[in-house]
C-alpha cells in the first residue's frame, strides 16, 4: 500500500501504528505540501455489512464534531471522509514517543512525572467533555509526549457524542475501547460518560506509577472480570515513596461505582496540583522530561485557587455548534508549539 495516494491528496507512506480497527500511516499532503498522519479504517472489520453505511455516516459526523474541539493537548484534525472500502481520518503529525515507549524508557517513572501528564490530561479531558465528547479509549498508546515534554492525546475517531444515539463503531454489542484501560460500566456495554475517562485515567496513572495495570489477565474477560470484581492494589504496597494523597487519588478515580470518583476533570487537577513539581527547585532536566516546559503543566484552570467546582455551560448541540466557546475552552499556563 506503500505509494497508494488518498482521495487523489494523500500520499501514503510508512505505517506507524496498527490495531484491530485499521491501520495509521505518515503521509504527504500534496495540496498543503505538508506531513501528515493518515488513519484508515475498514467499516466491514467493525461492524456488520449492513450496518457499513450507517458507520460511514457516524464516523464523517463524529469527525466534525472532534474537529471543533481546538486545545494544544490534543491532536488536531485536518480531513476525514471514505475512499474506496475504507474510512480515513487526516490528522496532525506529532513528533514524539507515545507514553508506552517512555514509560519503558523511564523506568521506574518518576511519580512527579506521572503528575505532570496527568494534570496535562486533565486539560484535555475538560476540553473534551465540554462539548460533550467521551474519549472512551484513553490509554499510554494514545497519549505522544513531545520533545518539549508536552503531551498529545490521540484518537477521537472512536469517540462517542453524548446524545441518544447509540450506534457503535464495532460489532453490535461490542464495546468500544482497550480492556485493561475499561471503566466497569464500559466492559458491561452500559451508558458511558466523562467518568468513564476518569477510570481509564486513573488506570494510566496507576501504571506510570507502578509499571503495571492494576488489572491483567490472560484473556479479554479475565481482564474485564477483574474490572467489575476485584479491588486495585495500593500504589504505594509497590511504591512507598509515592505520596499518600496521590495513591487516594488513584483509588478514587478506579472506583467501580462512576458516583464514587471525582465530579470531574477540574476535581482532578485541583487534587494534583499541590503534588506538582517544583520547577524552580528542579536540576537540569534531560530531554523528553515531562516536567520541562512547566511553571504548571497544561492545566483547565492554572491561575484559580482551589475551591468550588466551576459551573460548566450547558453542552452545545454537538452537530450545530460552529466552535466551542471561550467559556468553556480550557485556558492554559502557556501557549505550546504545535508540531
Amino acid at each position: 500500500m506503500n505509494g497508494r495516494v488518498i482521495t487523489d491528496r494523500y500520499e501514503l507512506s510508512t505505517v506507524i501504528g496498527q490495531g484491530g480497527m485499521g491501520q495509521v500511516w505518515t503521509a504527504y499532503d500534496r495540496r498543503l505540501d505538508r506531513r501528515v498522519a493518515v488513519k484508515l479504517l475498514r467499516p466491514d472489520h467493525m461492524a456488520p455489512a449492513t450496518a457499513a453505511e450507517e458507520m460511514r455516516r457516524r464516523f464523517v459526523r463524529e469527525c466534525r464534531v472532534t474537529a471543533q474541539v481546538a486545545h494544544p493537548g490534543l491532536v488536531t484534525v485536518h480531513d476525514a471522509g471514505s475512499d474506496g472500502d475504507d474510512l480515513y481520518l487526516v490528522m496532525q503529525y506529532v513528533e514524539g514517543a507515545d507514553l508506552a515507549d517512555h514509560l519503558a524508557e523511564h523506568d521506574p517513572y518518576p511519580w512527579p512525572w506521572a503528575v505532570a501528564v496527568a494534570a496535562q490530561l486533565c486539560a484535555v479531558l475538560a476540553a473534551v467533555h465540554a462539548v460533550p465528547i467521551v474519549h472512551r479509549d484513553l490509554k499510554p498508546r494514545n497519549v505522544m509526549v513531545k520533545p518539549d515534554g508536552t503531551v498529545t492525546v490521540l484518537d477521537l475517531g472512536i469517540a462517542s457524542v453524548l446524545d441518544t444515539d447509540t450506534t457503535r463503531l464495532t460489532h453490535t454489542g461490542s464495546p468500544i475501547g482497550s480492556p485493561a484501560y475499561m471503566a466497569p460500566e464500559q466492559a458491561m456495554g452500559g451508558a458511558v460518560g466523562p467518568c468513564t475517562d476518569l477510570y481509564a485515567l486513573g488506570v494510566l496513572l496507576h501504571e506510570l506509577l507502578s509499571g503495571n495495570v492494576p488489572f491483567a489477565a490472560s484473556t479479554a474477560l479475565g481482564v474485564l472480570h477483574r474490572h467489575l470484581y476485584e479491588a486495585p492494589p495500593p500504589v504505594r504496597q509497590l511504591r512507598p515513596e509515592v505520596p499518600e494523597p496521590l495513591e487516594a487519588l488513584v483509588l478514587r478515580l478506579l472506583a467501580k461505582d462512576p458516583k464514587d470518583r471525582p465530579s470531574g476533570a477540574q476535581e482532578v487537577y485541583e487534587a494534583l496540583a499541590p503534588l506538582l513539581p517544583d520547577r524552580s527547585a528542579a536540576p537540569v532536566p534531560a530531554p523528553m522530561d515531562p516536567t520541562r516546559p512547566f511553571l504548571r503543566p497544561l492545566a483547565p484552570w492554572p491561575d484559580r485557587p482551589s475551591g468550588p467546582a466551576t459551573r460548566v455551560p450547558a453542552p452545545l448541540d454537538a452537530l450545530e455548534a460552529d466552535a466551542v466557546p471561550e467559556a468553556v475552552a480550557p485556558l492554559r499556563a502557556r501557549p505550546v508549539r504545535r508540531s
